[in-house]
């Protein structure tokens, strides 16, 4: 960041109503700025760009800009309503002689200067916004969410202006590796605190498990303390009671202190479940094609997709790869051609226009009034994978409050309707995942979970994206849609898509994979390998569970010391030797499973 500041915020404070969302924040940015702005959905990262925009009055604390310095702001859902067209509307704030400027930004970002704003869809009035803002040339950019609803070719054009530019920012994406290519410091907004790294988005899930870890440290420190004055209270206040009142208020301090410490939300306890297997064949078509309104989609397309494989479809906006999806699951018919569906499929279907969520429902509506998830009889229970569970302890799984089970869909970010519309299909079984997009708007610790999670399950999963580090980490097969009625075969994801394609060279499709056989993936760059998401987890829950159990085994052991236990007590020492016998065993497994899990990850570390 440079010396002097283009913007700072000063001991901001706001609350909606309950805990505050922001809590005495400072914030600084200045020209020349890369930073990207992380947190879980529903911390306040959009709110606290609103803030730092002018567009949000917080409740306390000062906003300070640069006099002459100009600030933009990208929103999620911009309104060029009020311009015949988007041309206009890109153009607006400049004067005739630099309009230039607003048709290369255009270019760039595939917008159709032509096109209505009226009825012009939400990703092409996102892409007339962000055109907007770059030909602006402002001194400071805060962007949201950027690469929403923009296509691959669309996101590289903007990470080289980006990467160019002499104009800072301040980004919110989750997009991985957009973010680890262009920004050099992180803002963590973490628990209504916002915490400064200089070190960009490549780094911070390393710097936010250290941090992690002094916490539990320093948490468990003082839980230790706490136990030791209590102790002291309880057994050695007899004597000199007047001199010891002030231990004892160092003690009340000392929970005080407890008390007011914010704990960490944990992830989302989110879950699949496959249903019973389908055939080995999940989709077979052969010679299908597709065309609207004169323009040919795909042409003589054929595949086999076997059970267990994990398939890509990507291209730029336009090119069809929902209608592909849509073919090949059997939602829309071919023109021509044919596509066998195998047996006993169970399809669950995420889209990425959320059409399934009505806004004007509520939350609990919207699980306890699905057909294929509701309870018979009960207004307060959900289906879950065959299983009835209190509807807001199912919501509660997805990271979202009792408050917001009975208020209106509408109400949600655009990362929490993608957990709700989550939480609506994982709550059925199913050996088909068809995910349109589900990576729009999700934190990075959501995300995380989701990868794993496709990874582990057992059934097939059909899968449109945009998101090059999700697609290497999940993709078994891609296929690629040029845009020009192509529809192309490649074994692995998207960097293997790239590595077997080539800079300009013609497109080699890769034999078609046999039903139940996971193709091989050519060789690409690959993220270093670490642990899991759910190891790494594990790896630090781990140390409290071990001392949780040895304090249980301690007192345990105590308790059967009495002598005289057995014989005035039967079924209580029986009880306890039972306890005691249980608590050991699973320490044993604790400590095993630490011990392996930090060999595993120092063995990955050093490869």
């Amino acid at each position: 960041m440079a010396e002097t500041p283009l913007l700072t915020l000063t001991d901001i404070t706001l609350g909606f109503g309950g805990r505050p969302l922001f809590t005495g924040v400072n914030l600084a940015l200045g020209a020349g700025e890369r930073a990207c702005v992380v947190g879980r959905n529903g911390s306040g990262k959009s709110t606290l760009l609103k803030i730092s925009a002018g567009l949000v009055e917080p409740d306390g604390g000062t906003r300070w800009v640069q006099p002459g310095a100009r600030i933009a702001y990208l929103p999620q859902d911009p309104d060029p309503t009020g311009f015949a067209t988007l041309g206009d509307y890109v153009a607006a704030d400049l004067p005739e002689t630099e309009r230039w400027r607003a048709e290369a930004a255009m270019e760039g970002l595939q917008v159709g200067a032509a096109a209505d704003p009226a009825t012009a869809s939400g990703g092409e009035r996102r892409r007339a916004a962000l055109a907007r803002l770059i030909a602006g040339e402002p001194d400071l950019m805060l962007l949201d969410e950027p690469t929403n609803h923009l296509d691959i070719a669309a996101i590289e054009w903007l990470e080289n202006h980006l990467s160019e530019t002499r104009t800072g920012f301040a980004v919110i994406s989750h997009d991985r590796a957009f973010l680890a290519r262009l920004t050099r410091s992180t803002l963590w907004l973490d628990r209504g605190e916002v915490r400064r790294n200089p070190q960009g988005f490549a780094a911070f899930e390393d710097w936010r498990e250290k941090i992690w870890a002094e916490e539990d440290a320093a948490r468990h420190k003082l839980d230790r303390l706490i136990a030791q004055e209590a102790h002291w209270a309880v057994y050695g206040i007899s004597a000199r009671r007047t001199r010891n009142q002030g231990r004892l208020r160092r003690l009340e301090t000392l929970r005080a202190e407890r008390r007011a410490q914010i704990s960490r939300q944990g992830p989302a306890a989110m879950a699949l479940e496959s249903s019973a297997p389908s055939g080995k064949r999940v989709i077979e078509a052969e010679g299908i094609a597709k065309t609207y309104d004169g323009r040919e989609i795909f042409r003589d397309f054929s595949i086999r997709i076997g059970r267990g494989e994990r398939v890509a479809l990507v291209g730029p906006n336009g090119a069809g790869k929902t209608t592909l999806l849509k073919v090949l699951t059997g939602q829309i018919a071919p023109d021509s051609g044919e596509v066998r569906l195998g047996t006993n499929i169970e399809m669950a279907v995420f889209d990425q226009n959320r059409a399934a969520l009505d806004p004007a429902r509520s939350l609990w509506e919207t699980l306890t009034e699905d057909k294929l998830t509701r309870v018979s009889g009960a207004s307060d229970q959900v289906m879950v994978r065959g299983r009835p569970r209190h509807v807001v302890a199912y919501l509660k799984d997805f990271l979202f409050d009792e408050r917001q089970a009975r208020g209106p869909v509408g109400a949600l970010s655009g990362g929490e309707k993608a957990r709700l519309l989550l939480a609506r299909i994982m709550a059925r079984p199913s050996n088909l995942l068809v995910l349109d997009e589900p990576t729009n708007d999700l934190d990075v610790e959501t995300l995380d979970l989701l990868q794993e999670l496709i990874e582990e399950f057992d059934g097939t999963v059909l899968l449109v994206s945009h998101d090059r580090d999700f697609l290497d980490r999940v993709a078994t097969t891609t296929i690629a849609m040029e845009g020009d009625g192509r529809a192309t075969v490649y074994a692995g994801g998207w960097s293997d898509y790239r590595a077997q394609r080539g800079d300009g060279a013609t497109a080699r499709p890769a034999p078609a994979p046999e039903p139940g056989r996971k193709p091989q993936a050519a060789e690409a760059p690959r993220a270093a390998r670490k642990l899991s998401y759910r190891q790494e987890r594990r790896l630090a829950d781990l140390p409290a569970e071990i001392e949780r159990l040895t304090a249980e085994i301690g007192k345990l052991e105590e308790l059967l010391s009495d002598a005289e236990l057995y014989s005035r007590d039967p079924v209580k020492f029986a009880k306890a030797t039972e306890m005691l016998d249980e608590r050991r065993g699973r320490l044993d497994a604790a400590e095993t499973e630490w011990l392996e899990l930090e060999e595993l990850r120092e063995s990955l570390a050093a490869e």
